[in-house]
């Protein structure tokens, strides 16, 4: 749930305050339950619903500051086995990798950022997102696929603006 609050905020104090009043909020909802519907309840997408509406509620009451993901290392930024501790220049390319990863996730439109997260990042299937997003489920794969769509756009021009030109044409040869 933090994970999630924190791709939404992009502020881990933001992110924690928003988990924290997520878990509060569902806690006394689930209290005035009936026990027949805590069974039945899948709490997965729920507790992403409620996440998702205090972050809602909190933008409307205030503008969160968005601070891009790459500014703290968190504990799993840099996960290395034994075959890679050896190498740091790996381990340096797959933490710049992920960072450069969750700017561009970031700069997804809001519709696109939420799919695309719940959905890639989550693992929260398309069932459970119509729960989330309160939406079609059509739309919902529309947005996810849309979303994949400008995050491959965005890569392929870094990658261009990157590369050398001989680079950059050996790579069209190659798609």
């Amino acid at each position: 749930m933090y994970g999630f609050a924190l791709r939404l905020t992009g502020s881990p104090q933001d992110a924690e305050e928003i988990t924290q009043d997520a878990f509060v909020r569902a806690y006394r909802a689930l209290t005035t339950y009936p026990a027949a519907r805590i069974r039945t309840l899948a709490l997965r997408p729920w507790l992403h619903q409620i996440l998702l509406n205090v972050f809602r509620n909190r933008v409307r009451q205030r503008h969160l500051q968005l601070v891009p993901l790459d500014q703290g290392h968190e504990a799993g930024d840099l996960e290395l086995d034994d075959h890679n501790e050896a190498q740091p220049d790996t381990a340096l390319e797959r933490a710049e990798l992920k960072a450069s990863l969750d700017a561009l996730v970031a700069a997804l439109p809001e519709r696109y950022r939420l799919a695309v997260v719940l959905r890639h990042i989550q693992g929260l299937g398309y069932s459970e997102m119509t729960v989330v997003l309160k939406q079609p489920i059509g739309t919902i794969k529309a947005n996810v696929h849309r979303g994949i769509r400008m995050l491959r756009k965005a890569i392929d021009g870094q990658e261009q603006t990157t590369c050398s030109p001989a680079q950059s044409q050996a790579q069209r040869r190659m798609k």
